[in-house]
């Protein structure tokens, strides 16, 4: 008798349903994380553009409305949405990896309280809709 060495077909086949299952479990935990990844850079450019408001009140005794005028750049697929008035400003931010419906909001002075796509209880707050 001749000595084969080797794995058989079922052996590789167990091999590559386990990998199957693996992957199934890992996946899902990614894209989890990915989720978190866009918010918080989503929080982080509202309390960005909070400072920049605040230097920028500093100065001129009034908002902005504009985010040029603030030297205010947003993180890679954040889009910032902002509105002010003399005593107060709001924003909303979304990301475009996530759907229209999903962002955060914040809000400072007398502005008016966003209330798409989250809204803050209190000004100063930033709410996320996850």
């Amino acid at each position: 008798m001749r000595d084969k060495k080797g794995f058989t077909l079922i052996e590789l086949l167990i091999v590559v349903v386990i990998i199957g299952i693996l992957a199934a479990i890992a996946i899902p935990k990614f894209s989890a994380t990915r989720e978190k990844a866009y918010f918080a850079a989503m929080k982080s450019d509202l309390k960005n553009l909070a400072s920049q408001q605040e230097i920028y009140y500093a100065d001129a005794y009034a908002y902005s409305t504009t985010t040029a005028s603030l030297s205010f750049t947003s993180s890679d697929g954040v889009t910032v949405g902002s509105a002010a008035t003399s005593s107060g400003w709001s924003a909303t931010v979304t990301h475009a990896a996530l759907g229209t419906s999903e962002g955060c909001a914040i809000y400072y002075g007398t502005a008016t309280a966003p209330t798409a796509p989250s809204t803050p209880s209190a000004a100063g707050e930033v709410a996320c809709t996850s």
